[in-house]
């Protein structure tokens, strides 16, 4: 049921079918000894990726004056096309390598989240954009609920533990362009950095690039195979965890000289608490060798908007 990948062990997560307390397990540790997983069998269909990827690769090849036209000034990069050149890793001061383009959850009208969730826009150019990407954002939702779901029993909590927390949650498709790289650029893809959110799930990481920093020191490629997920845990769950589950710092490294005039792609599902949760350290991660390392509790929203100031989006 797993294979080496680098340092990651494949997992499949149709053993959560077989035996969910052995996935749990197998995922668990991945996420401890690494804070990354490589996930396979994850239920996201071949075709709807295919699909989702030939059409990003589609929007990203119109014009640049088209692509901004959906640009939203003050917006924080929450919805719609970010482009080149805006994004910056923490504490750094050189921009990624990279464009993107946002969609967010689907709210019905007056829902109660409505005032921290901006609503979706969508490209004229392009027929089936929006179905395909809220095809493919339900099906990231639910492999990644399958997922939290193993986590919480690894953490011996209730099963359902994370259901009520990251119901309608402030969750993000992103979709990346990263261009080809001039052989005399300063920055990187994307510089090293760790995410903001609960759980990261990512499609796209086959092409050579993403690489984790592990416990050493070091830098180690991650390599899923086409298809397969790389999941990361991100801050929001590190600081519940008190660490316990590390958000493991992450880049993405410029490709070697013969693939420099070549571009990546890559479509991360950033899942999220809902935005009026409040991240208070669990007290089954908190004993007399781990003492709580984050004392004050800070709800989902206010963290995220601490985060994306730090990073130039808000």
């Amino acid at each position: 049921m797993s294979e080496t990948h680098d340092t990651l062990s494949s997992i499949s997560l149709a053993l959560a079918d077989q035996d969910k307390d052995a996935f749990a397990a197998r995922i668990g540790q991945s996420f401890s000894d690494w804070g990354f997983a490589v996930v396979s069998d994850h239920g996201i269909s071949d075709a709807l990726i295919e699909k989702a990827e030939q059409m990003s690769r589609a929007f990203f090849a119109l014009p640049d004056n088209v692509k901004r036209q959906y640009f939203i000034a003050g917006g924080g990069g929450a919805r719609g096309y970010t482009p080149f050149g805006t994004e910056a890793a923490k504490d750094s001061d050189i921009h990624d390598l990279k464009e993107f383009w946002h969609i967010g959850r689907q709210l019905p009208s007056g829902h109660e989240f409505e005032p921290f969730m901006s609503p979706n826009i969508w490209p004229r150019e392009l027929d089936g954009f929006r179905d395909c990407y809220l095809e493919l954002f339900t099906a990231f939702d639910t492999a990644g609920q399958r997922i939290l779901e193993a986590i919480a029993r690894f953490l011996k909590l209730d099963p359902a533990f994370f259901d009520d927390t990251v119901r309608d949650g402030n969750s993000i498709l992103r979709l990346i362009h990263y261009p080809p790289v001039p052989s005399d650029s300063p920055a990187v893809r994307a510089a090293a950095h760790e995410d903001i959110n609960t759980i990261t799930l990512l499609i796209g990481a086959e092409e050579a690039g993403l690489e984790l920093l592990d416990k050493q020191g070091n830098w180690r490629a991650v390599t899923p195979k086409p298809g397969e997920l790389a999941v990361n845990i991100g801050d929001m769950l590190q600081r519940l965890t008190n660490n316990r589950l590390p958000s493991t710092t992450h880049r993405v490294v410029n490709p070697a000289p013969e693939r420099r005039g070549h571009s990546r792609y890559s479509m991360p599902f950033f899942l999220h608490f809902r935005p009026d949760y409040l991240i208070k350290t669990l007290p089954e991660c908190v004993d007399e060798d781990h003492p709580n390392l984050y004392p004050e509790p800070i709800t989902a929203h206010d963290y995220l908007m601490e985060r994306l100031r730090e990073i130039g989006l808000a």
